[in-house]
C-alpha cells in the first residue's frame, strides 16, 4: 500500500448546544496540531464556563491517527470521552480535538443517555465544520549562497513547494513545506544546487 499522505481535519473551531432533560451539553471542535494545544483550550473553555458540571473531550491526532487520548472528567468511565472519540473516528477526522462543556440540569441521564447526549453534542459542533483535506508535509530548512537564488526559486515554483519563512542576506535561508510523498524528489533536486545544504525540522 502506497503511504496515504492526506487526512481529513477541520478548518476552523465551532461550537454547538445540545439539550437533554435540562442538561446543557455545549461542543467545541478544534483543529490542531499537538497535544501541547490540549492543555490550553481545555484551561480557556474551564475558564469560560466555570459553573459547568464537567468538561469532557477527545483528542485524535497523527497521520496514521494512532495517537488519540480521551478524558471523561468525572462522569462514569467511557461515557463521555469514548462517544466523542468514537465519533471522530466514524467522520475518519484527526488533529482535532472535541471539548463537550456540560452544566448539569438535575435529571440523571444514566448511561445511555450520557453517551448519546456526549455523542450528538460532538455531531452536532461537526456539523458547523468545514471538513478540509490537508497533506502529511515535511519541513525543512535549507540554506545556499544568494547567487543560486533563482535555482532555488525554479525548484520551488516547479515542486508547488510553500515557503513558510524566508531571510536573504548573503547566506539565504527558507523553511519549506513539502508533501511527504515527493520529498525524495524534492531533495534530489536540491541537492543538486551547489552548496545548498538542507536540514529536516519536523513533520506536519
Amino acid at each position: 500500500m502506497l503511504f496515504d499522505d492526506t487526512y481529513q481535519t477541520i478548518e476552523k473551531p465551532t461550537e454547538s448546544l445540545f439539550r437533554d432533560r435540562g442538561s446543557k451539553f455545549l461542543g467545541f471542535a478544534y483543529p490542531i496540531n499537538s497535544e501541547n494545544d490540549i492543555k490550553g483550550i481545555v484551561a480557556k473553555l474551564k475558564a469560560e464556563h466555570p459553573k459547568a458540571n464537567h468538561h469532557c473531550w477527545a483528542v485524535r491526532l497523527s497521520i496514521d491517527r494512532s495517537v488519540f487520548r480521551v478524558n471523561d472528567d468525572g462522569e462514569p468511565s467511557g461515557t463521555a470521552g469514548r462517544p466523542i472519540l468514537n465519533t471522530l473516528l466514524s467522520k475518519d477526522l484527526t488533529n482535532i480535538l472535541v471539548v463537550v462543556v456540560r452544566y448539569f440540569g438535575g435529571t440523571l441521564l444514566g448511561v445511555p443517555g450520557l453517551i448519546n447526549a456526549y455523542k450528538v453534542a460532538t455531531e452536532e459542533a461537526l456539523k458547523q465544520a468545514v471538513i478540509i483535506q490537508k497533506t502529511v508535509n515535511d519541513i525543512y530548512t535549507i540554506t545556499f549562497d544568494y547567487l543560486q537564488m533563482n535555482d532555488v526559486m525554479r525548484i520551488i515554483k516547479d515542486d508547488n513547494l510553500v515557503v513558510l519563512e524566508q531571510q536573504f542576506d548573503n547566506d539565504c535561508s527558507m523553511q519549506l513545506s513539502i508533501r511527504k510523498t515527493q520529498v525524495e524528489q524534492t531533495l534530489g533536486k536540491l541537492g543538486k544546487v551547489s552548496g545548498l545544504k538542507s536540514r529536516y525540522d519536523f513533520s506536519l
